[in-house]
């Protein structure tokens, strides 16, 4: 099975395919190893040459030397509109706890970026200071994957940033984004900052940094989790990306909570973020 939704029209087979992946991700509530103390890291941009920041944990008792590192993978998570950097590192919700714990389990690299706070949505700037990250933490560790995830505004700009390079994320799960910038119209003002102009103005940099528009990049496991009482990011265009990526048989898991608002709950995150997981470890070792 490449993909699967949680609605309450879902055959049994899927209810309990998805119930597995719940039962199996809960084991991240209890992770055997901790993170590190959090590491605010300054970086000068290669862009603009100002100063921007992301904070790192590193896995329990992480060997400072480079040839005595074992291969371990990062997940980078995305803030939301009007946070920063602290809000997966500090913040007790469920979407950053569980993105806590999975890293924990998997003794992963933990990155959260400011990507140009408070009000970033995955601009130009913002998409070059994450390419310049993970280029500056595949030269002082052993990466294996890197994983992308964020909440709202960091979920919409997981999927931009994973149709715009592909090749540098190896799974990516989105809690509760859009993705679709040319019919969104929440938040214009600081997106139209962001991206150099409104949609009528650049309409070709709004449907660029839309994933529903460039399906066929998204060649990486793709989860998503949505609730169909969502007002601040209407559910719409991320059920339809899904829906496409499904057909052209890509590895993907929607969670849809039609009772649900703008947010996903901590089990809910643990299953998203274990998908992408386990499906590129198997895709992987299919190679």
């Amino acid at each position: 099975m490449n993909g699967y939704t949680m609605k309450p029209s879902q055959t049994f087979l899927s209810l309990c395919v998805l119930t597995s992946v719940i039962l199996n991700s809960a084991i991240a509530a209890n992770p055997r190893t901790k993170l590190s103390t959090p590491q605010d890291i300054e970086f000068i941009a290669n862009c603009d040459q100002t100063k921007q920041y992301y904070v790192m944990l590193l896995p329990e008792n992480f060997p400072e030397k480079l040839s005595d590192q074992k291969s371990h993978s990062v997940l980078i998570t995305l803030h939301g509109h009007g946070s920063d950097r602290w809000q997966f590192i500090k913040n007790t919700r469920g979407e950053c706890k569980a993105a806590r714990d999975i890293a924990a389990k998997y003794h992963m690299i933990y990155i959260s970026p400011d990507y140009r706070a408070k009000t970033s949505w995955m601009g130009p700037k913002a998409e070059m200071d994450l390419v310049q990250i993970i280029q500056d933490l595949k030269s002082k560790y052993n990466i294996d994957k890197v994983f992308l995830c964020g909440g709202s505004m960091g979920a919409s700009s997981s999927l931009t940033f994973a149709a715009l390079h592909p090749k540098l994320i190896d799974g990516v799960a989105a809690m509760n984004p859009t993705a679709n910038h040319l019919e969104y119209n929440n938040f214009q003002s600081a997106i139209s900052k962001s991206f150099g102009g409104t949609k009528q103005e650049i309409p070709h940099e709004y449907k660029k940094r839309s994933a529903e528009y460039w399906p066929e990049k998204l060649t990486m496991p793709v989860s998503i989790s949505v609730g169909g009482q969502d007002k601040s990011v209407p559910p719409e265009s991320a059920r339809r990306l899904m829906n496409i990526l499904k057909q052209i048989n890509q590895s993907v898991l929607l969670i849809d909570r039609p009772e649900q608002g703008h947010s996903t709950s901590y089990t809910d995150s643990l299953a998203i973020l274990e998908f992408v997981i386990t499906q590129a470890s198997q895709k992987k070792s299919k190679k």
